[in-house]
């Protein structure tokens, strides 16, 4: 185990590529049952489509959640941006 990650057998992949593939279920959604990161499956789906398939055919289910997934993370680190530049206002006046 490298760097505090998580090892899955080939068999626990293999399995939840297949989940991907004929659940009907976005990837975060998948991802989020199993415990795993939603990267992470994607890179399992990628590495386990044979040669010369596309990598970048993606549902349309899954890229409207990884959109909504990245505005929400947007919005959070815009929050954080506003708390951060209020917090240097008040200990400049200090």
């Amino acid at each position: 185990m490298s760097r505090g990650s998580k090892h899955h057998t080939e068999e626990f992949k293999a399995e939840a590529v297949e989940l991907v593939e004929r659940s009907g279920k976005s990837v975060p959604e998948i991802a989020e049952g199993l415990g795993i990161n939603p990267r992470t499956l994607y890179q399992w789906v990628a590495s386990h489509k044979p040669k010369g398939v596309s990598s970048s055919h993606l549902s349309q289910k899954d890229l409207e959640a990884e959109n909504k997934r990245l505005r929400r993370e947007l919005e959070i680190m815009r929050q954080e941006r506003d708390i951060l530049k209020k917090a240097m206002g008040v200990f400049a006046k200090e």
